[in-house]
C-alpha cells in the first residue's frame, strides 16, 4: 500500500510502499478514503513527540473510509461498513490503517470528507467542554484560536451544552470574520481581549477558557476567570515556554486550571474517548453542529498542508484525499 511519511524529523515527506496491515483482536483495518489534518501531526513531524522511528513514521490522527478487516474480538463493526476513526498511533496518511475498534465510528450517510475531519477535533472539543470544563447551562465560555479546527466546533458544542455567552479570540483580524459563522457572540483580537471580556460579562469574567496557545494569552486568561472559573489547556501552538503557576492565587481567587490530552486519555481512560467521540459525532450526524472543511488536498500534498498549519494560515479543517 502507499503511505506518506518521514524518516527524519522536519525532513521531506516521502512515499512509502508498505504491506497492508493486519488487525489485532480489538482492532479494525480501514481502507482510507480521506484523512484529516491536525496540528499534532505537525508536531509529530517536527519531533515534538520524539524522534522518527528507524523505518519511518506516517502521520495522521483521523481517517474515514471502508472497513476492510476486523479483529477476532470486534463486535458491532463489520467489513464493508463506512466509518471514521481516531488513530492514537497515527498512520492515517495511507491507503490502509489499523484503528482501535473503540475509536472507530460508523458514519452512515455522512459525507466521508466531513467524517474524516471530525473524530479528533470533535472528541477534543467535547472533552474540553463537558469533561475538563464541566460546562453548565448559562455558563460563559472564551475560546482561543476560534478559527481553528477545534475552535470552530467548540463554539457550536458550547451552545449545545447550554452556554449563554460564547466568545472567541484570533491572532489575525481576517480570521475574526471567518470564526463569526460558528455562533460566537463576539470574536476578539488575542493580543487585547481582557478588557472587552470584562465589559461583556459585567466585570464578572468567564466561567471557562479553552486555550491551545499558551504564553501571554494563557496568563491573561487566568485574570478573566469568574469565581470558580476554569481554564482548560489543550496545546502549546504558540511555542511559548511553559507557565509556572503558584497555587495560592488559584486558591484565593477561586480559579482552577486543567488540561485535556486525547492521546493520554486514549491510553489511560479509553472509555472516555469513546464517550466524548460518540456524543459529538451524534450531534454532527443530526445536523446540530458542522465541521467546516475549507480545502481537500491530494495525499501527495501532505507537506503543503502541514506547512499551512505551521504558518497559521489555515482556517477550519484541511483534509487529504487518499
Amino acid at each position: 500500500m502507499r503511505a506518506i511519511g518521514f524518516t527524519v524529523n522536519g525532513g521531506e515527506l516521502v512515499e512509502f510502499d508498505r504491506p497492508i496491515p493486519t488487525p489485532g483482536p480489538d482492532e479494525v483495518v480501514v481502507r482510507v478514503s480521506y484523512a484529516g489534518v491536525n496540528f499534532a501531526e505537525l508536531q509529530h513531524w517536527r519531533g515534538d513527540f520524539g524522534p522518527a522511528e528507524p523505518g519511518g513514521d506516517v502521520p495522521g490522527l483521523e481517517a474515514a473510509g471502508i472497513v476492510a478487516r476486523v479483529g477476532s474480538e470486534v463486535t458491532g463493526i463489520a467489513a464493508g461498513a463506512a466509518v471514521t476513526a481516531y488513530l492514537p498511533g497515527f498512520g492515517g496518511y495511507a491507503e490502509y490503517v489499523v484503528a482501535p475498534a473503540a475509536f472507530t465510528y460508523p458514519i452512515g450517510s455522512l459525507d466521508p470528507i466531513i467524517a474524516a475531519a471530525a473524530p479528533t477535533v470533535l472528541t477534543t472539543a467535547y472533552g474540553l467542554l463537558a469533561g475538563v470544563g464541566r460546562v453548565r447551562r448559562h455558563d460563559s465560555v472564551l475560546i482561543h484560536s476560534a478559527a481553528g479546527g477545534v475552535g470552530s466546533v467548540a463554539a457550536q458544542l458550547a451552545r449545545e451544552l447550554g452556554a449563554d455567552l460564547v466568545l472567541g479570540t484570533v491572532g489575525a483580524p481576517d480570521k475574526a470574520v471567518y470564526a463569526g459563522q460558528f455562533g460566537y457572540d463576539e470574536v476578539l483580537p488575542r493580543d487585547a481581549f481582557a478588557d472587552r471580556v470584562r465589559q461583556l460579562t459585567g466585570g464578572r469574567g468567564v466561567d471557562l477558557v479553552l486555550d491551545p496557545v499558551g504564553g501571554p494569552a494563557r496568563a491573561t486568561s487566568l485574570d478573566v476567570l469568574a469565581p470558580l472559573g476554569r481554564l482548560a489547556a489543550y496545546g502549546d501552538a504558540g511555542g511559548y515556554p511553559d507557565l509556572t503557576l503558584p497555587v495560592q492565587p488559584l486558591w484565593k481567587g477561586n480559579r482552577s486550571v486543567g488540561g485535556f490530552n486525547i492521546g493520554d486519555l486514549a491510553r489511560r481512560a479509553p472509555h472516555l474517548v469513546t464517550e466524548f467521540g460518540r456524543a459529538a459525532l451524534d450531534l454532527l450526524a443530526a445536523g446540530r453542529i458542522h465541521v467546516d472543511v475549507t480545502e481537500v488536498l491530494p495525499l501527495a500534498d501532505a507537506r503543503r498542508a502541514l506547512d499551512r498549519l505551521a504558518a497559521r494560515a489555515s482556517r477550519g479543517k484541511l483534509v487529504l484525499s487518499v
